[in-house]
């Protein structure tokens, strides 16, 4: 190890960890030029990069955007064995305000409504996961802004194992490498981090919610924008003349299968969202989501909106109906699938930290998804946040405490494996 390890860092839970980073404003801005898109996201990557260095990690470094990496070297004596890789994000999303987050801990949860300082109460009804958290001490907000659990409460966890391992240096290990990302809410911070860069064989998110979920599954995923062109005209002499582009997007979006909604589809269900609209008679533009768990059923999908803007066109002579692709990410199945040993040390090193496994689908995309794609297998795994993107969002500490005994067991257990 480098330098003289900060003791305080090392030997401090997650709990004063995630105190200290949700505090800083690093919410995402889905129209920013660079990566990182906001200015908070280098403080926290400063801070965690200084941290680092602090708990007397190798290799520790912050890059061009803001992305921080660091290395645990493997015990001494420690044969040949995969290279592990844990990573969180710093980023919180653009859909509730992160600035200002005052986080509120409320010692041992009685059950019941938990009404936060803005007035705004959180129910069982509403938030059936409370039921099983009794007793808990839970983090919120004040109520005014998200919390930043997602993903705030990973990279507390991640740091507070390394330091646990650091401090229990009998528990033989392989190598780790950690990965702190930016702009993962926007999904352009992960296209930086190069997985041959970070050296690892197999990796992890802590990116999932509630205790014991663990998904090496999520939405294939194309992102559309689709713009309607029509012809402007005086409305004192529209008539068989003007083409108006807005009421063709109304008829668009209407024409959608309202059972193919995020709104209501659950489980293995797919969907289209029409996440934003803007424009004028001229000219419309619509930013649709396509998702689905299998790549026909995307390709489907994508079929259908090629049609839907057939017939607007052939309806509306005049009309021009473009559909471009911005983005998207695929399933992760098929290359966990291709490392068998994957999903049985992971479920293990569940059951040995005392926690059950429940397999769950990401409806949704992680970093993990789109190193997955490039060749690295990275299943996402709980970090114990609820109500993610929302001013009700909370967390448990136990479930916090659960996860980073998860990530010690995982490097304990991989350094029993063999190295390919």
């Amino acid at each position: 190890m480098q330098g003289s390890p900060a003791p305080d860092l090392l030997r401090e839970g997650p709990l004063p960890k995630f105190l200290r980073y949700v505090r800083i404003h690093t919410t995402a801005d889905p129209e920013g030029a660079q990566v990182p898109t906001t200015p908070g996201q280098w403080d926290l990557a400063r801070l965690l990069e200084s941290e680092c260095r602090a708990m007397g990690l190798q290799e520790v470094r912050c890059d061009e955007h803001g992305i921080v990496t660091a290395t645990l070297p493997p015990t001494p004596g420690q044969g040949p064995c995969p290279v592990v890789g844990m990573l969180a994000h710093m980023d919180t999303s653009p859909a509730v305000s992160g600035e200002g987050v005052v986080p509120v801990v409320h010692r041992s949860y009685a059950g019941g409504p938990l009404r936060l300082p803005s007035g705004l109460v959180l129910d069982q009804a509403e938030h059936p996961e409370l039921r099983t958290v009794v007793g808990h001490d839970l983090v919120t907000s004040d109520g005014t802004t998200l919390l930043g659990a997602d993903d705030k409460a990973g990279v507390a966890e991640i740091l507070a194992a390394v330091g646990y391992l650091v401090t229990h240096p009998k528990l033989a290990h392989g190598k780790l490498r950690l990965a702190f990302t930016t702009d993962e809410e926007t999904g352009r911070g992960i296209t930086f981090l190069d997985p041959e860069t970070l050296g690892a064989d197999i990796a992890y998110t802590l990116d999932g919610g509630a205790l014991g979920e663990v998904s090496w599954e999520n939405f294939e995923a194309e992102n559309v924008r689709v713009v309607i062109t029509g012809r402007s005209s005086h409305t004192g002499s529209a008539r068989g003349h003007m083409v108006n582009a807005v009421h063709l997007a109304a008829q668009l979006i209407s024409a959608l299968p309202v059972t193919a909604r995020p709104e209501t589809t659950m489980d293995r269900e797919g969907f289209w969202h029409v996440d934003q609209v803007q424009g004028n008679v001229e000219r419309v533009e619509l930013k649709i989501l396509l998702r689905d768990f299998e790549e026909e059923g995307l390709k489907a999908r994508r079929h259908w909106l090629e049609l839907a803007a057939l017939q607007l066109e052939a309806g509306h002579p005049g009309a021009r109906v473009r559909i471009e692709r911005t983005g998207g990410y695929r399933n992760m199945r098929a290359v966990v699938e291709a490392h068998p040993r994957l999903e049985a040390v992971t479920l293990e090193a569940m059951r040995r930290a005392g926690v059950t496994p429940r397999v769950t689908l990401v409806r949704g995309g992680t970093d993990g998804a789109r190193l997955s794609e490039r060749g690295l297998p990275t299943p996402n795994l709980f970090a114990g946040g609820m109500d993610f993107h929302s001013r009700t969002e909370w967390i448990s500490v136990r479930w916090m405490e659960q996860a980073v005994a998860v990530v010690v067991e995982l490097v304990q257990l991989w350094g029993r494996e063999t190295r390919a």
